[in-house]
């Protein structure tokens, strides 16, 4: 598969094009709050910018799964419409407020508030809307492509947004990131409609919400995968804050500094985004693989001595971050049945992003209390702990053999002689699948 089939496709071309312009916005303004929080609104305090952090995803717990039965109901292009022209209005309002007043951090508190609960009915409808796209052969293409817009948005916008909050201020940073949405929206409008792949929408029935979580509970494929996102989202990434701390108390940078450092974690995240648009078929145990190389990464990212070393180090770890998101959204949404796409997305990014809000005040403190360093290292040991205990429960549940070569670092997995197994589904999607893979490629 070439790296940019899915570009071949225009109503795909816009989508991309549309989505890049807002994401670049989205990442300036992601930059420019925290630092707005930390160095304007609270005196350099880690568990102000993780309360806020969490405010913005909190909503995901709460509005997720009915979002995502929303997402399996509607037209998806019109509700994006929607969501992004919200978006849009919260980013000019938050501008105003920082351009024409006295801001409060209760202000802020409350702004990321409700651009979380836009942000919770965004995310499956987006996250299921790329099926429509693109035929159902370059899905997997689709979903790498996407994140390498939003890792090449990671590359340009917060050193974008530092070099602006240097130059005009936070005020201005939310203004621009509220006309970028225009992009998204106008794509949205431009596409052909004959040209949509459309999935069936789920009929108005009671317990659908129910009929997702038993759908999900009876896969133990996508059990895993939540398990293993969920822990290290909750304690892992957290890029936004450990950033900010280890730039402004660890190394005594500006603004310009801690764009920088994500401007260059986003080259590990875009190389490894570019990587998986090449893969047909990702796996669950590239998801446990690639959570295991993201504790080592962040492990050795926490020991730097200097400001040099550090940004040069966070390049792995955007790699294997992006390589184990991607590989978990693409292997969860090419093995669902289309109709429950959307309630299984919803619970997905409750488990991806509803765990900040848990996650990024207790990291928070524990930069604040023992220091930027361990705010980082406590993701890197929850990551090798889970990516090593859901190694050793697939290795039993599905009778699997895991090694891991340290000369050239990777895991090797094979299936050994079939036998009974509890989770019938879990065979038909990890278990036999593969093995007939491996089979024809012997």
């Amino acid at each position: 598969m070439s790296t940019f089939d899915s570009l071949k496709f225009r109503n795909y071309r816009l989508w991309f094009a549309g989505a890049l312009v807002a994401n670049v916005g989205t990442w300036m303004q992601r930059v420019a709050q925290d630092w707005l929080v930390l160095t304007q609104l609270s005196d350099e305090s880690g568990v102000a910018v993780g309360i806020t952090t969490a405010l913005q995803f909190a909503p995901v717990l709460l509005l997720s799964a009915y979002a995502g039965l929303l997402a399996d109901r509607v037209d998806r292009r019109k509700l994006l419409m929607i969501t992004q022209a919200a978006q849009g209005v919260l980013a000019l309002g938050l501008g105003l407020l920082v351009l024409l007043g006295d801001p409060q951090l209760w202000q802020v508190y409350v702004f990321a508030g409700l651009l979380g609960c836009v942000s919770a009915i965004d995310g499956p409808v987006r996250q299921t809307f790329v099926a429509e796209l693109v035929p159902a052969g370059k899905l997997s293409n689709a979903v790498g492509l996407n994140s390498a817009s939003f890792n090449a948005a990671r590359l340009i916008g917060p050193g974008i947004a530092g070099l602006a909050i240097a130059g005009v201020g936070t005020g201005w940073v939310f203004v621009i990131n509220a006309a970028t949405f225009a992009a998204t929206i106008f794509s949205l409008t431009q596409m052909r409609v004959s040209e949509l792949h459309r999935m069936p929408n789920a009929p108005r029935s009671k317990g659908q919400i129910r009929e997702g979580i038993a759908y999900v509970r009876g896969r133990s494929d996508i059990i895993v995968i939540m398990v293993v996102i969920g822990v290290v989202s909750t304690f892992g990434l957290n890029f936004q804050l450990t950033s900010a701390m280890m730039a402004r108390t660890e190394f005594g940078k500006g603004a310009g500094q801690y764009g920088i450092l994500g401007s260059v974690l986003a080259i590990g995240s875009l190389t490894g985004a570019l990587l998986a648009a090449r893969r047909d078929r990702p796996r669950v145990r590239l998801v446990i693989g690639a959570a295991f190389g993201f504790g080592v990464a962040t492990g050795v990212m926490a020991l730097m001595p200097t400001y040099p070393s550090y940004a040069i180090a966070s390049i792995p770890v955007g790699l294997a971050s992006l390589t184990m998101m991607t590989a978990a959204n693409a292997t969860i949404q090419m093995s669902v049945e289309p109709a429950m796409r959307g309630r299984v997305m919803s619970l997905y990014m409750v488990v991806f992003l509803g765990a900040t809000p848990i996650g990024s005040p207790i990291v928070g403190w524990i930069g604040q209390q023992f220091g930027p360093r361990w705010a980082i290292g406590i993701g890197s040991i929850t990551a090798l702990l889970v990516s090593a205990g859901a190694a050793l429960w697939a290795r039993r549940a599905w009778n699997l053999r895991v090694r891991y070569h340290l000369r050239s670092p990777h895991l090797d997995v094979a299936y050994l002689p079939v036998r009974a197994r509890r989770d019938e589904a879990a065979v038909a999607q990890v278990g036999a699948r593969e093995l007939a893979d491996e089979q024809s490629a012997a």
